[in-house]
């Protein structure tokens, strides 16, 4: 069977990888502090020698994610941040590790713990946030989450704890496959960075996605019209290799 049948095959399955890839990222055009993810392919030659390369593959390379910062909304609500530049809020992920995220969309659960909309708790100098009953809570630019607590005078704020606030660069950071943020550094499992004092946060705000719609689109119908031609070269692979056993039959 020709060779170019293979050829046409792994470019089908990269333009599969890649579509579904846009995909997510168009779902989630409207996640709170979601980064969108590259997608990347490079033609990987599989004959060397004298002469000219006489295939080539289609090869995947490790995704990339867009860490440019979404745009922010206003909403007034006191519980919704947004951060001030670059940073990340410091989570816990369901496997007890520390990530990274920039959702500022916080929510008090029923045993008090503070989450963000992913349900992930939001982490503190402390660890986990633990905010009692309280009829106001504010948060300030330096991540510290005051309250006056039920019963209390609104003259009497309590101090509850901080938002951990770290500063990464982005090569640092890698998009696991639960979808959080964690640093990659030399493959340390568990590894963290601490707070960083200088960053600030703004109250009643929050932060979109960085997905562009228009964009993920325009990629997904070109992906599906590269997909089509090379499923039509399998298709002639196929007939040439057809009429090629017909050939050798009727000789």
């Amino acid at each position: 069977m020709d060779r170019a049948l293979f050829t046409a095959m792994t470019g089908a399955k990269n333009n599969m990888l890649a579509q579904s890839n846009h995909a997510n990222n168009l779902a989630n055009a409207n996640t709170q502090g979601f980064r969108a993810d590259f997608t990347q392919a490079r033609s990987m030659a599989v004959y060397y020698g004298e002469g000219h390369p006489s295939r080539v593959f289609s090869l995947t390379e490790n995704p990339g994610t867009d860490f440019r910062p979404g745009p922010i909304d206003y909403t007034g609500r006191e519980l919704d941040i947004a951060m001030n530049g670059e940073g990340f809020f410091a989570i816990s992920a369901p496997d007890g590790t520390e990530a990274y995220s920039r959702d500022g969309a916080l929510s008090i659960d029923i045993n008090g713990i503070l989450r963000n909309s992913a349900g992930h708790p939001v982490l503190g100098d402390g660890g986990f946030i633990a905010i009692p009953p309280a009829e106001k809570i504010e948060i300030a630019s330096d991540g510290t989450i005051s309250a006056v607590l039920l019963g209390q005078g609104v003259d009497q704020p309590v101090q509850i704890d901080r938002i951990k606030m770290v500063s990464i660069d982005h090569q640092d950071l890698e998009k696991f496959e639960d979808g959080l943020v964690r640093l990659r550094e030399g493959g340390l499992e568990g590894a963290t960075r601490d707070a960083d004092v200088n960053l600030r946060l703004q109250s009643g705000y929050i932060e979109a996605s960085n997905v562009n719609p228009v964009e993920e689109f325009t990629d997904l119908l070109s992906l599906a019209r590269q997909y089509e031609v090379q499923v039509k070269m399998m298709r002639t692979v196929k007939e040439n290799s057809e009429a090629s056993a017909r050939l050798l039959q009727s000789s």
